[in-house]
């Protein structure tokens, strides 16, 4: 509590987004399997199997994501879309920067601006682009 009540607006934005989104995701993973973590019960259909990370680019900042894995089969939650790493208004702002004739390594500065920790590269900017 004490983090959130010194962090700037954008800040708690942030942590509080990843939050969310962190609970959302055990949430659906918890149904998906049929027991809580540690929980033994007679409808349980899986195991967990710990996490894997996942960085989501929002404008916000990037959210530090945990995705919790399972033994048989996979797990992926609906919130999320697969293979994305950035949320869809910063997809927007990329594809029409680009329409725009921006360069692909001055849309890295402007991702930058817009709150991305990371940026992105000017591969990732073409295969976002190249649907066009």
């Amino acid at each position: 509590m004490e983090s959130l009540r010194t962090a700037d607006g954008i800040e708690l934005v942030r942590v509080l987004a990843q939050r969310i989104l962190q609970e959302l995701i055990e949430a659906e993973a918890t149904t998906f399997i049929g027991a809580e973590p540690g929980e033994h019960t007679e409808a349980r259909t899986n195991m967990r199997n710990g996490h894997r990370g996942k960085t989501l680019t929002t404008q916000a900042g990037d959210l530090d994501l945990a995705i919790p894995k399972v033994r048989t089969g996979s797990f992926f939650p609906s919130l999320l879309e697969r293979r994305r790493r950035i949320d869809r208004a910063l997809y927007a702002v990329i594809v029409e920067a680009y329409v725009h004739g921006v360069s692909t390594r001055s849309v890295d500065d402007l991702v930058r601006a817009l709150g991305a920790d990371t940026g992105i590269s000017k591969s990732e900017v073409s295969r976002l682009c190249a649907g066009l």
